[in-house]
């Protein structure tokens, strides 16, 4: 029986794309967001969307190929990267209104022997100070195999910066790993993915970025 879809969680954080054939292709991760609470009732008890603030969410990568370069791909800096050459990663646009569409990377895997791994992270740009009272859903869209999803409504901590999944090469098999790991900052850490490069030992060097257009 084909699986309509994969709900990554605590108890069952891992799904191998290699064992459900989902490792030829582009991979389409997409990041949505909602606020709790948002919603009330208007004229007659009939449930009413309330505006959402304006929120501007990232969705970003790290990366890391098999030959050992990193690097890192984000709207900050326009890093938007490449699917057709290294990092095979690429992010379609910088969307700051919360929309239906949401952020996506695309994960270009048939270039897959060619990744050693890759941390796909969301951080707050602006709009909200902490990922408490934010709703959002990551979700993987393999060419081949059922979506992948995941939820991030745990946040307890005064975060605007989370991990979301990490996809390793592991001898061969490429593994997807929800990680749903809240980032805080704490001196003399300045910036956030700084924060998140040290707690995964990325390695990479970090100094002020240009404020997005």
């Amino acid at each position: 029986m084909r699986l309509s879809k994969i709900t990554l969680t605590k108890q069952a954080p891992a799904v191998s794309l290699t064992k459900q054939g989902s490792t030829g292709g582009a991979m389409r991760v997409n990041l949505k967001w909602s606020m709790r609470g948002m919603e009330k009732r208007g004229l007659f008890g009939k449930r009413k969307a309330a505006q959402l603030p304006d929120i501007d969410l990232d969705l970003c990568a790290f990366w890391e190929m098999a030959d050992g370069s990193i690097g890192h791909v984000t709207p900050v800096g326009n890093k938007f990267g490449s699917l057709t050459e290294r990092p095979y990663v690429q992010l379609d646009r910088d969307d700051r209104t919360g929309g239906s569409d949401g952020e996506n990377l695309t994960i270009n895997l048939d270039h897959a022997d060619k990744i050693k791994r890759i941390l796909i992270f969301a951080d707050i740009y602006d709009g909200a100070d902490s990922w408490q009272g934010l709703d959002a859903v990551a979700t993987l869209h393999p060419q081949q195999g059922p979506p992948i999803e995941m939820r991030l409504d745990e946040c307890t901590v005064n975060s605007r910066m989370v991990a979301l999944a990490l996809i390793e090469n592991v001898q061969g098999e490429m593994i997807v790993r929800r990680e749903a790991r809240y980032i805080v900052v704490v001196p003399p850490v300045r910036f956030k993915q700084e924060a998140l490069d040290i707690a995964y030992n990325w390695g990479m060097s970090w100094e002020p970025a240009k404020p997005k257009d």
